[in-house]
């Protein structure tokens, strides 16, 4: 810069002096004034008004691609029995449900479903084998044994065949079980669910209504963090957990009688207090209820004197004795 250029950014700085020109109106600062508070209130209700109704339209776009729930011809209520980990008695838990919810009602016409493609067990459990007949309608009919109205992956292909697919493969599978089967005339249909929350649970929660579902898990803490999560499934989706139930909760020597929490206890009655849900059932860890299952004549119809049988009457009743299920 040259000595003008120079002498000119000097008397800039310096400003007007004496009776020079007036100096020009101080610029009001953002913040002042009563008009420039107000703004900043207004503007996060404009932005909190512009994010609910993001949401809204989020909501209804996501909506759309949803299926719309149907019920299943003939079948008055659904409940399914799930568990967010493997090899916690759900199975068996299923099956002596169904199994008990005929006992108690005979007037009550209860079905089964096994959802598990890829370890269907229901099969074994029931005592049940061969290929479902079908209708003039080309619908599968169930397969029956002590009562129950039972349907399978496991009727459909050999015992010892993997089931080796995708999940559109799977997807295709459960709706077929879902929609192509002839029920008849049911006033439950109990549904066992693959463990876990994936596709199987996601697609039976949003394609047919559900009177509730209970969890069965271990007192065991990390069977409790699946449980967990799968109840926090169910309620994502708009599916009423009924309650949980606590199986495999205590070890009974035949011999000396001593008890022995294998799998912790209190583990799952401790969940359902934080979760704010019922207790259905205390199940004990006792051979009967294997040895009946494995046999396929389970400890409801083969051991009705049992306190095992009793137990999985609890998982059927509240403590006032009524059903959990409601029309």
């Amino acid at each position: 810069m040259g000595a003008p250029a120079w002498r000119w950014a000097l008397r800039a700085a310096r400003g007007p002096v004496g009776g020079g020109r007036a100096a020009a109106a101080p610029r009001r600062l953002p913040g002042c004034g009563a008009a420039a508070c107000a703004a900043p209130l207004a503007d996060a209700a404009s932005s909190s008004s512009r994010d609910e109704a993001l949401r809204d339209r989020r909501a209804r776009i996501l909506s759309r691609g949803l299926p719309k729930q149907k019920p299943i011809d003939g079948v008055k209520q659904v409940v399914v029995v799930a568990s967010g980990k493997g090899g916690v008695g759900k199975s068996t838990t299923a099956v002596n449900t169904a199994l008990a919810l005929a006992a108690n009602d005979s007037t009550k016409e209860v079905g089964l479903l096994d959802a598990d493609i890829y370890g269907p067990s229901i099969p074994k459990m029931m005592n049940l084998k061969g290929n479902p007949e079908l209708t003039p309608k080309n619908l599968m009919r169930p397969l029956k044994n002590y009562g129950i109205a039972c349907m399978s992956m496991g009727f459909l292909m050999e015992e010892t065949a993997p089931v080796v697919w995708r999940g559109l493969m799977v997807m295709s599978a459960v709706e077929k079980l879902l929609r192509q089967v002839d029920w008849g005339q049911l006033d439950y249909l109990v549904i066992d669910m693959p463990p876990g929350t994936g596709d199987v649970q996601l697609s039976v929660s949003q394609n047919i209504p559900i009177a509730g579902a209970v969890i069965v898990s271990t007192p065991q803490d990390v069977a409790l963090l699946d449980a967990c999560k799968g109840a926090e499934m169910f309620r994502k989706v708009h599916v009423p957990v009924l309650g949980l139930v606590q199986n495999m909760s205590v070890f009974q020597c035949p011999k000396c009688k001593h008890k022995t929490h294998i799998f912790g206890a209190d583990g799952v009655r401790d969940l359902a207090k934080t979760l704010g849900l019922d207790i259905l059932g205390d199940i004990p860890l006792h051979v009967n209820i294997r040895e009946t299952c494995d046999s396929g004549q389970p400890v409801v119809v083969s051991q009705p004197q049992s306190d095992a049988k009793k137990c999985h009457y609890i998982t059927c009743n509240h403590q006032d004795g009524s059903y959990p299920m409601h029309s």
